[in-house]
């Protein structure tokens, strides 16, 4: 019986301390960690009050002004002011005079138009001229696009002087060939760009046509030409349709020292036209010439806008010159264009483009009997320079060569 007890006793003892091992270890577990150390902070320096120093003096050598050393010169050194480097102003071109530009043109000329005068003139050599031979006179004049009622006059004449002229040399013929042919192009008409105009207001110069015929480009270059002649030209870029025609016509009158004139892209033409009359007269320039836009194939929108800018600007002062720029490439196209353009407004000049190539010369006849007004300018090639006034003469001989 003791013992049974003893055992009682001693397993209540060793549960006793089981349990208490469990408990102490759980609650080792649970005991969160201690906190950190929190870090030491030092406070920040009290900002300084007026009067107060910036820092502690320090205690060091200080020298008296007869001590310190003076730059050389004994005197203050003086800064050099920045150097401003100057902008470099585009040198301005000098356009070539325009006196005799045809004649120093005419051998570009007869290269691309020989075909006309020296088909002509094999063709009046002939021994015999029968029928035959004055059809093919016909057939090579029309092919150079002179039109069909110039061509039967022209015919006519050669056969009745031929038949008086008898025995014909190659000097006799080219002489004969060369009158028939000036004055079929018409030397007596006028062919000056008219830009002086009386009490001393701007000539006023619109120059229209399609797109595509070199309209902006000849605006450029008879700028040049009016500049080489001595004058002040004002530029209006009046095409505000077409994109950067104005970028373009502005660019040829830097060339030469011309004032551009222009709007907002796709804005009111007359609007630019009016502005550019304006300042023409206000700063007492020679010329005015304005650049119309040239969109055929909107026929009612472009010709109303045409008439427009002519009605806007007549408010300023009457146009003096109206030019239709054809492209001489074109024959009979250019014509159907040319009346078009002068149902609208008053055609006073044509300035005939890229007549070198392949253009045949007969549109210059052509053209002035469709609108009874004179061919004053023609084109003869890329060049800044190429544009010249028309010599019937002069033109005459590239065609029939020497």
């Amino acid at each position: 019986m003791d013992i049974v007890i003893l055992a009682v006793v001693i397993a209540v003892v060793v549960i006793g301390a089981i349990g208490g091992l469990v408990v102490g270890s759980r609650r080792q577990k649970q005991l969160p960690k201690p906190p950190p150390a929190a870090p030491d902070i030092t406070a920040p320096p009290a900002e300084p009050h007026v009067g107060d120093e910036a820092e502690t003096p320090r205690d060091e050598t200080r020298r008296t002004i007869e001590e310190v050393d003076l730059p050389d010169g004994g005197g203050a050194t003086v800064a050099e002011p920045p150097v401003v480097e100057e902008l470099e102003v585009p040198q301005l071109e000098v356009p070539e005079p325009t006196a005799g530009r045809l004649v120093r043109l005419r051998s570009r000329l007869s290269r691309s138009q020989s075909a006309l005068g020296k088909g002509l003139l094999t063709l009046l050599s002939r021994e015999h001229l029968d029928e035959d031979t004055w059809e093919e006179i016909e057939d090579t004049l029309l092919t150079a696009d002179v039109g069909v009622q110039p061509t039967q006059e022209l015919v006519e004449r050669l056969r009745e002087r031929v038949r008086v002229l008898g025995t014909r040399t190659p000097e006799e013929l080219r002489g004969l060939l060369r009158e028939e042919l000036i004055t079929l192009v018409g030397p007596e008409m006028d062919r000056a760009v008219k830009t002086e105009p009386p009490a001393g207001k701007p000539g006023i110069v619109m120059v229209v046509g399609v797109n595509g015929t070199g309209k902006t480009t000849t605006t450029g270059k008879l700028a040049r030409v009016l500049v080489a002649d001595g004058r002040s030209v004002v530029l209006g870029a009046a095409d505000t349709f077409r994109a950067a025609a104005a970028d373009q016509l502005q660019t040829w009158g830097e060339r030469v020292g011309a004032h551009t004139v222009r709007g907002p892209e796709g804005g009111d033409p007359a609007s630019v036209a009016f502005d550019a009359v304006k300042e023409g007269k206000e700063t007492g320039s020679d010329v005015v010439l304005i650049d119309t836009a040239g969109r055929l194939h909107t026929k009612t929108g472009l010709m109303d806008e045409l008439g427009k800018v002519k009605r806007v600007v007549e408010k300023h002062a009457p146009l003096d010159e109206v030019l239709l720029v054809l492209d001489a490439t074109t024959g009979q196209n250019g014509l159907i264009q040319a009346r078009v353009f002068a149902e609208v407004v008053d055609i006073t000049g044509i300035v005939l483009t890229k007549l070198d190539g392949t253009a045949k010369g007969g549109i210059v006849v052509a053209v002035q009997r469709e609108l009874g007004v004179p061919v004053k300018l023609i084109g003869l090639g890329e060049g800044a320079d190429d544009l010249a006034p028309f010599e019937p003469g002069a033109f005459v001989d590239a065609l029939i060569g020497d």
